[in-house]
């Protein structure tokens, strides 16, 4: 099987890494698959867990969102925001998802705001134990 570039860029960040042999993202539409050779595209990612196989071991990362484009050179994540699970911070990820349950329940609030706070906050903590 054979590898290719993958390069995970966000407003702050690039992060390049090579040999890359299976990417699994969280679609807008559904979970996909992309292995050397995929057909080009763009598609739009949502909140979820990205899985990247690198040298026949396993990184998981937590995104917020954005976009992935696929060529026959390298795979480029365009992400609002991404976390490796060895990254984030469990106190923090802990309080952000009080912080969204008690959004939720206050009447008043701007509920779809709220209500993708919370999912954000609990794909941080799912993704914390990979």
């Amino acid at each position: 099987m054979g590898s290719f570039k993958l390069e995970i860029i966000t407003p702050t960040d690039i992060n390049e890494l090579e040999n890359v042999s299976y990417v699994r993202c969280p679609g807008s539409d559904g979970s996909f698959g992309i292995l050397n050779g995929h057909r080009e595209g763009i598609i739009a990612l949502g909140v979820g867990e990205i899985k990247v196989t690198q040298n026949g071991k396993d990184s998981y990362y937590a995104t917020s969102g954005g976009f992935t484009e696929i060529t026959t050179e390298k795979v480029q994540f365009l992400l609002e925001t991404v976390e490796s699970s060895k990254d984030i911070d469990l106190n923090r990820a802990k309080a952000s998802l009080k912080r969204s349950k008690d959004r939720i329940s206050n009447p008043g609030v701007d509920f779809d705001r709220a209500e993708s706070a919370l999912f954000k906050a609990v794909n941080r903590l799912r993704i914390i134990n990979r």
